[in-house]
């Protein structure tokens, strides 16, 4: 069949490429491209959008890419921006299939168009224009919003950035199926998509792996180069995304983000204590070992201009002279291996580090994201104990200067958290809002600083509301203890704990839900029981829930079960009722009759004690021990995951922390006017600070080709493994011996 094809032209070949993709037919796909099929050529905008709508569509409803790529973005969260909805492609997407295309004379040539300083050129005569850089890329897209699992893992072996394309791949069918599970659809149907995301997460961590054992330095590369065509996200930032915690946990991606909490300290044992030490006598920082900038291959961007503005650069050799210096140190290193010769190497290394200016050390020591936790820990730790003295003390007219302090922290604070809104990755203002609040903590931080806020408010007026503003005060700081369990995420031991914490927070809050039906049965009725003329109160919304609450855990109230004493509020409390009463005086007293049905109370309590207690308590403890076994048996992958979260946000913290933040912030924004003054409109308008290497085209071909000698090796030995198999081996035996059968039988 191919035969006839390849006599017939290059379109009907691309037709029949459609044809097979359309239909789903894997082989006949590889089978054109193994016999000379550009996809390059073949995949056009027009033909990209046409597979998109070969599905169920209704009549007359087309989807163009721009609507895909709005998907995309909606699946893969946060601040992910797909190239379908960046201006430069809807540009020219309107010009080449917008209503006013005809209108040649407006349209042919160069168009351009301004956004902010950059200018978006398309040149609409070039024949490459209406073609994709990366067609595998989104072909494998493709095939993964259309569930075709085979397709995809076929366009995911071809193309460069494969770890990438398994992240993403990985990341948008763990996002379809919690929507199909949101949706009510059929089960089925999210459990086929998150087989479908574990696939694709165990190729990523699989191919890591391969890469890791080939080459660390390269592997690490792959993890931190920017990904032009994935929203110049990073494959660490697509692993977190998803959520791959396997993919995190990896010795490659710990190791890259140990060189990154620890900055250019180059420390071992006892870091934490080293840098209190540093932060609270500051001449011990001279004392401390740094990292060269050949030691640190895996700089930001942040970082490395940095040092090119600041470190003086060398002399430059003569090449005669450079040789000389390596043929010496090669003769040095190559002498012997014994104790002399690592002494030296000991000595070469520690002159190093002394070439290392003291502005340099001090410097990169406060940089360090470890230096900057630890700071921003006690610094936290001294607002604790402030926030305790003004609470607990007797409250003046004026603030105090303790007071002033924790004011001017809450203010530098909240000025920090909005700071992080505007610095975070999303363009529109609104985006950056809505990821900002997607993380819990931050959520919780605005609450706790606009309710100290009205309490500062309140507390500054006169009595009564000085009052008020003090109880707001002392409830607003049960929350703050409370912030302490995120810094406790750094500990390896106390990290995982916090993780089970919220998940068991969660699992409460559905036991609450069936806890309130049973305590309301019984408190509704018991309060209707043994007080029937009570008046319209909200007190009445109380005692249903009083005393049944608290026999939850075991105040039973034993004294007033048998309600020989009834009483509500129209009668004193030890006022007791039933038969006549004899006093010690030898009168009889006639008492009122006990309240109608009072005898049912005590049934029905033990009934609701019987469920309470043991049915929902023991449910409760079972679903936590569940949760603590589950969580523990992923403790390590936990808390290497949350590890990241935690690096990379005091990575891009200010050195200092409140109250002294609104210095760095006072210093962020001179840089920034003095940098748009002396900026042209060549430059970028905003500078990444986040976890990047930035690469040159050769280095990226050479990080390519190393990925792609990784796909190859990683298949070569599944390839060797399965034939290997004992039941391919079988199989190939029996095979082996029935062909000889075969032949010997008569026709």
């Amino acid at each position: 069949m191919l035969s006839g094809y390849l006599e017939l032209q290059v379109g009907s070949l691309e037709q029949a490429m459609l044809d097979a993709l359309v239909l789903d037919r894997v082989d006949f796909v590889k089978l054109l491209i193994e016999n000379g099929v550009s996809m390059h050529r073949f995949l056009t905008i027009s033909r990209l959008e046409e597979l998109y709508n070969t599905g169920n569509l209704p009549p007359d409803y087309r989807i163009s890419l721009i609507d895909i790529g709005l998907v995309i973005e909606y699946l893969m969260g946060g601040a992910y921006r797909c190239n379908y909805t960046r201006k430069r492609f809807r540009t020219l997407y309107h010009n080449l299939f917008g209503p006013k295309r005809d209108d040649i004379p407006l349209r042919r040539g160069r168009k351009t168009t301004k956004k902010r300083e950059e200018e978006v050129d398309i040149d609409l005569d070039d024949p490459e224009i209406n073609h994709f850089p990366f067609p595998f890329h989104e072909l494998m897209v493709w095939a993964v919003l259309m569930k075709r699992q085979k397709m995809a893992l076929f366009f995911w072996q071809h193309g460069e950035e494969a770890m990438a394309k398994a992240l993403v791949a990985c990341k948008l069918c763990k996002a379809m199926a919690h929507e199909a599970s949101e949706n009510d659809m059929v089960d089925d149907i999210s459990q086929e998509l998150n087989h479908n995301s574990r696939d694709f997460g165990q190729l990523a961590v699989e191919l890591l792996d391969q890469s890791y054992k080939q080459d660390e330095q390269l592997a690490m590369k792959l993890l931190t180069y920017e990904l032009k065509n994935w929203s110049n996200a990073t494959c660490l930032q697509l692993a977190v995304a998803a959520k791959h915690r396997d993919f995190i946990a990896h010795t490659c991606s710990q190791m890259l983000l140990t060189d990154m909490w620890m900055g250019r300290l180059r420390m071992r044992k006892n870091s934490g204590l080293k840098v209190i030490l540093g932060i609270l006598l500051p001449p011990s920082i001279l004392s401390l070992e740094f990292k060269n900038k050949d030691d640190m291959p895996y700089m930001t961007q942040a970082q490395e201009i940095h040092l090119q503005e600041k470190e003086p650069e060398e002399p430059e050799k003569p090449t005669k002279e450079k040789d000389e210096e390596d043929m010496e140190l090669t003769a040095m290193l190559g002498r012997n291996n014994g104790e002399s010769s690592r002494k030296k190497d000991e000595e070469e290394v520690q002159s190093r580090h002394r070439l290392i200016p003291v502005g340099r050390k001090i410097y990169e020591f406060y940089n360090a994201p470890i230096v900057k936790f630890w700071f921003y820990t006690l610094a936290y730790i001294g607002y604790l104990m402030l926030f305790n003295y003004i609470v607990l003390v007797k409250m003046e007219r004026w603030p105090s200067t303790q007071e002033w302090i924790v004011i001017s922290y809450i203010f530098t604070l909240g000025i920090e958290k909005m700071r992080e809104i505007l610095m975070s990755e999303p363009g529109k203002l609104l985006q950056k809002v809505k990821v900002w609040l997607q993380e819990y903590w931050n959520v919780t931080d605005l609450i706790a600083i606009l309710l100290f806020s009205v309490g500062m408010i309140l507390r500054l007026q006169d009595q009564p509301f000085r009052s008020d503003g003090r109880v707001i005060y002392c409830v607003n700081i049960i929350y703050w203890y409370i912030r302490l369990l995120d810094i406790f995420g750094v500990n390896k031991y106390l990290g995982p704990y916090v993780m089970m914490i919220g998940k068991m927070m969660i699992d409460m809050m559905y036991f609450v839900i069936i806890m309130l039906v049973v305590l309301m049965s019984f408190g509704v009725a018991r309060q209707a029981i043994l007080f029937p003329n009570e008046e319209p109160s909200w007190k009445l919304a109380k005692n249903i829930f009083y005393m049944p609450y608290w026999m939850i855990y075991g105040e039973v109230f034993a004294d007033q079960i048998d309600r020989k004493q009834v009483y509500d509020s129209h009668t004193p409390k030890s006022a007791p009722c039933g038969q006549n009463e004899t006093r010690e005086d030898g009168k009889t007293i006639q008492l009122p009759p006990c309240k109608t049905g009072a005898w049912i109370v005590p049934a029905i309590m033990a009934c609701y004690l019987l469920v309470a207690n043991i049915l929902l308590v023991n449910l409760l403890i079972a679903v936590f021990n569940n949760t603590f076994f589950e969580v523990k048996s992923i403790s390590n992958q936990v808390w290497k995951f949350q590890r990241y979260q935690l690096i990379m946000t005091f990575h891009e913290r200010p050195v200092l922390p409140p109250p002294l933040i609104i210095f760095s912030h006072m210093t962020m924004i001179f840089q920034h006017v003095c940098c748009r003054w002396r900026k042209h409109e060549s430059d970028p308008d905003e500078r990444d600070y986040g976890l990047k290497l930035f690469i040159t085209d050769d280095e990226l071909k050479k990080v390519h080709d190393f990925e792609e000698q990784c796909i190859e090796e990683y298949f070569r030995e599944k390839d060797d493994r399965f034939n290997s198999s004992n039941d391919e081996r079988i199989r190939v035996t029996s095979e082996s011996l029935q062909l000889p059968q075969q032949r010997n039988q008569p026709k």
